[in-house]
């Protein structure tokens, strides 16, 4: 591992340019119809791919960016910003940065801890998972990039290794892109018989210069006092400004990987509604009334015929949606949980409650309103693949799909609540017709393309 810091002087440009010079580099292969990129901070996907986002965007194909952690420990020293501070500044400046290269990609800020992936690289594996699972492109057509393994910076080796094992587990295309060689590195570290390039046109490459600009809290100091410098200097940065990107081939056998996480088992939740009758305190938490409001609040329609609720646990949103729907079929696994559910609603005549394993046990039919709340994160890819494939099959053609999920790591669960939510923002045969995000949770509702909105719905516009 080579020892560096962001405040050493470098490699000069100049330096590089020459080693580029003295090699004829092959170009990537980018006919590609979707490009997974995944971030260990927020400007690691800018600084590496921007300008192959904007490509792969002007062609009409889809980007999807992950971001594994929100970077808020950039500035340990600062004595202007916290962690916090840094946290919200860097996911919007990833934003902004897109709109300019990417405006239509998706991101998903997974949250873990900066400097810390290593304490949770199996969870962030299969995140990783589910989001390549569930883009909807041919995966001969997908390419997954990441952070080179070799950039001697740990959480981006983690990415990388994360990233590629997902790669090889599935069969898609990888690709790794350096970002911290080039500021430690000399002409004789790059693997140069694996490296391929990626020329940018003046649109992408006018498209990259902006995005980079995005990234003020990186690369211009934060203010004048110490602990606020930039972490990209100005001689990094133009490291970045090349007229093409860098990407390294990565040659190995695709051996998929064992140790793959799994959906929630049943023995969990049995164990959580032995313990506590209210283990998430439904009934008792302010935050989960609001959070309850919110939703029905979020519903496009005043009431819908037939819903399902998918994993309706001990009934407390289920009684309310029951007040909006001509019926409603709510279904869990935990017996302990449906037999308070029982109780609150036996006066429902409208509610059926069934007690069924997801999503091997689908409910038949169609359904105008499919919730599917708190519930997404304890399937594994596999499952929220096939969960996510089975609502589509079952939701009518002017039906809603309403996702709300808690947004901050949970490490017994095979997935994140963005996740959930990235993975349905990937297909084709949806469209976000209401968003509310919050810190705590993330709510979207969903419906087929051209998904209008409530008041083209009803007749305003």
């Amino acid at each position: 591992m080579v020892t560096f810091s962001h405040l050493d002087p470098g490699t000069d440009e100049e330096r590089w340019q020459a080693a580029f010079d003295a090699r004829r580099l092959p170009d990537a292969d980018i006919d590609i119809d979707a490009l997974v990129v995944v971030a260990a901070h927020p400007d690691d996907e800018t600084l590496g791919v921007a300008g192959l986002m904007h490509t792969v965007a002007a062609r009409g194909g889809r980007v999807i960016v992950v971001v594994a952690t929100d970077g808020e420990n950039s500035h340990p020293a600062s004595p202007t910003h916290t962690p916090d501070d840094l946290r919200s500044v860097r996911r919007g400046e990833v934003r902004d940065a897109l709109d300019k290269v990417s405006p239509a990609a998706s991101v998903a800020f997974l949250g873990h801890t900066d400097g810390g992936l290593d304490a949770v690289k199996a969870r962030l594996t299969g995140e990783i998972e589910t989001i390549v699972r569930t883009v909807g492109s041919p995966r001969s057509r997908t390419l997954v990039v990441s952070p080179w393994t070799g950039d001697s910076h740990r959480d981006h080796r983690i990415a990388g290794e994360a990233a590629h094992a997902v790669a090889r587990h599935l069969g898609v295309r990888y690709r790794a892109y350096p970002i911290w060689l080039w500021h430690w590195g000399s002409a004789e570290d790059p693997p140069w018989g694996h490296i391929e390039r990626v020329p940018l046109g003046a649109a992408a490459h006018r498209a990259k210069l902006e995005a980079l600009a995005a990234h003020r809290s990186q690369t211009a100091a934060l203010s004048a006092a110490a602990g606020d410098e930039p972490i990209v200097s100005r001689a990094m940065l133009r490291h970045f400004t090349r007229g093409f990107e860098t990407l390294i081939r990565v040659d190995d056998d695709p051996v998929p990987d064992k140790a793959w996480h799994r959906s929630t088992p049943a023995e969990h939740f049995a164990d959580l509604y032995a313990r506590r009758a209210d283990p998430w305190g439904f009934e008792t938490r302010w935050y989960e009334e609001r959070k309850r409001a919110v939703l029905l609040s979020a519903l496009p329609r005043p009431r819908y015929a037939r819903a399902v609720e998918l994993g309706c646990s001990t009934g407390v949103l289920t009684a309310q949606l029951a007040e909006r729907c001509d019926a409603l079929l709510g279904i869990d696994f935990a017996e302990a949980a449906l037999e308070i559910a029982r109780e609150r609603l036996a006066s429902q005549e409208t509610v059926e409650l069934r007690r069924a394993t997801l999503p091997a046990e689908w409910p038949e039919g169609t359904f105008d309103l499919i919730v599917m709340s708190e519930v997404g994160y304890f399937w594994d890819a596999p499952d929220l693949e096939r969960a996510i494939a089975l609502a589509l099959g079952s939701l009518s053609p002017d039906g809603h799909l309403v996702a709300c999920h808690w947004r901050h790591p949970v490490d017994t669960n095979p997935v994140s609540g963005d996740g959930v939510h990235i993975a349905l923002r990937t297909q084709h045969d949806l469209a976000v017709v209401v968003r509310h995000e919050e810190d705590d949770f993330l709510l979207e509702v969903f419906a087929r393309p051209p998904a209008p909105s409530v008041a083209r719905e009803t007749g305003m516009l």
